[in-house]
């Protein structure tokens, strides 16, 4: 989690910001399966582990098609080049 966490701060990348946060959502699933296997109850934690599984699929592709459409329409996909499009 620290791994992600300290990507998440430093990265300014999109694509690379939407990998990180796989990461984010990966230690997230292992806690919950872990969860489940301490207070024996390890289907529920895997059920669970599968519901954020499939959710975090769909955010991580309109991330992708986001970071794609920031690339055609600046030519760059630094964060901080989106506060351009403010303006």
């Amino acid at each position: 989690m620290g791994v992600g966490l300290y990507g998440l701060l430093i990265t300014r990348n999109l694509i690379k910001l939407v990998i990180v946060l796989q990461v984010l959502v990966k230690t997230a699933i292992l806690a919950l399966v872990a969860a489940g296997y301490a207070s024996d109850q390890i289907n529920l934690g895997q059920s669970l582990a599968v519901t954020v599984l499939a959710a975090d699929t769909v955010v991580a592709v309109v991330g992708l098609a986001l970071a794609v459409q920031v690339r055609q329409r600046l030519g760059t996909l630094d964060v901080t080049e989106l506060a351009k499009l403010r303006k």
